[in-house]
């Protein structure tokens, strides 16, 4: 998710191992460089050789890692978290209600467990017009992947338009209020905001 996807509760979570667990650290300390850089120069000035000198690692274990820059703001390890949520949400549930529940929880875990970094991904985000495409295009990936999901939820085939479009406008609620949390000095109820979001997605605007 980009943007504001969030691990499930710790008694959930499986277990990883030994490998999974270093590259999670690895990671984390590419991003934690990358914000830290960027306070200290601003975004453009920050080159990948010096974020992966402050991480510690080579270059080239960034980009395996993030293949562009922007991927090292905006990308988690929670997509496929996501997905299995959506799947665990009662049967007969409205689809739309399956994702508010998801979305909402991701949004409060993660400002829970990782406010700070959720705050510099919103600013960054705010400010550099690369991230805020790639962003785009991230969510673009990320609501292909949720899709398949809600298709099987309702009995549609994988791909079926409707379903797409239907995902492809969650996700954009969950982008524009990202933004506009942003935009207002992140001082906003996050999870509120998606919720009066969606509830104008559901029922349109009124005249």
């Amino acid at each position: 998710m980009s943007a504001s996807a969030s691990p499930p509760p710790d008694e959930q979570r499986p277990r990883l191992g030994l490998r999974e667990r270093k590259k999670l650290k690895t990671r984390a300390a590419i991003r934690e460089a990358t914000y830290r850089l960027v306070a200290e120069q601003g975004y453009e000035a920050t080159t990948v050789e010096q974020i992966a000198a402050a991480a510690e690692v080579s270059p080239s274990t960034v980009f395996r890692y993030f293949p562009t820059k922007e991927d090292i703001v905006l990308t988690d390890e929670f997509d496929p978290v996501m997905e299995a949520a959506i799947r665990a949400r009662p049967a007969g549930e409205p689809p739309l209600e399956s994702l508010r529940a998801v979305l909402k929880q991701a949004v409060e875990t993660i400002l829970a467990e990782q406010p700070d970094e959720m705050r510099r991904r919103g600013k960054v985000m705010l400010e550099i017009p690369a991230v805020r495409a790639r962003m785009t295009e991230t969510m673009a990936e990320t609501s292909l992947l949720l899709s398949r999901a809600v298709a099987d939820r309702t009995g549609r085939e994988t791909g079926d338009l409707e379903v797409r479009i239907f995902t492809a406008s969650v996700m954009a609620v969950l982008r524009e209020v990202t933004i506009y949390w942003a935009e207002h000095g992140q001082k906003d109820d996050l999870a509120a905001l998606i919720d009066r979001a969606l509830d104008s997605l559901k029922g349109g605007l009124a005249l």
